[in-house]
């Protein structure tokens, strides 16, 4: 099974107040409070005024994002965390090979990472999306890490996301649906 996400992550609030007058821009709710911004060529474009470029060599610790980050993009997302922490989180996997990378924006400046992991074999708090998302101020619940606490798993790719959030759903949706199936049995 596969799992892609581009994704920016933050307070739904202020994620909800930067992104209102964006055509692109769609909110897909989080637990927590915190809400995750698809980021697709189509928002890229709306934000900096010019297409997104992408890396061609696979990302590693050097380069560890495959959306290039650029310097226009990284202006706004600095800019909107002056409200707040943000994090820019990337994730590819199929058949259980593939990476995470992510990084935080605080005070209008990167305040952490990036980071980027291919093996995943260390502590899942130090994974780094869940290392991110424990850097926004994520909090432990009864989900075995951060990134299922605040329900980044309940789509499996970016696209997924774009639905998801169209469709005003919430990080409980599918746990909700398995509870009213489980009554109908």
């Amino acid at each position: 099974m596969s799992y892609q996400l581009s994704a920016v992550v933050a307070d739904a609030e202020l994620l909800r107040e930067e992104t209102r007058e964006l055509d692109h821009a769609v909110l897909g709710g989080l637990r927590q409070d915190f809400a995750l911004l698809p980021v697709t060529p189509q928002l890229v474009q709306e934000l900096t005024g010019t297409p997104p470029d992408y890396a061609i060599d696979e990302p590693g610790p050097e380069s560890p994002f495959t959306l290039i980050l650029s310097p226009a993009l990284t202006e706004v997302l600095a800019h909107w965390s002056q409200r707040g922490p943000l994090a820019y989180v990337e994730a590819e996997f199929a058949g259980g090979v593939g990476h995470q990378a992510s990084a935080v924006w605080l005070g209008g400046a990167l305040a952490w990472g990036p980071r980027f992991d291919a093996a995943l074999g260390g502590p899942r708090p130090d994974w780094p999306i869940n290392a991110a998302l424990i850097e926004l101020g994520a909090e432990p619940g009864r989900w075995i890490d951060p990134f299922a606490e605040l329900g980044l798993h309940v789509e499996r790719s970016t696209e997924g996301w774009l639905a998801h959030g169209r469709r005003g759903l919430s990080a409980d949706y599918w746990d909700e649906l398995a509870d009213e199936w489980e009554a109908r049995q």
